[in-house]
């Protein structure tokens, strides 16, 4: 059972790749947006 920390380890570390990969871009898409929105607004 050692191999047991280093694939929790692993399996975090592609998590948060995977997480970031579909995040960052979703977080710039949701900025842009309100960015428009607002100049609508004013």
């Amino acid at each position: 059972m050692a191999n047991s920390s280093e694939t929790g380890s692993s399996t975090i570390i592609k998590l948060i790749l995977a997480w970031g990969f579909v995040g960052i871009p979703l977080v710039w898409g949701v900025l842009k947006t309100l960015s428009n929105a607002m100049k609508l607004f004013q």
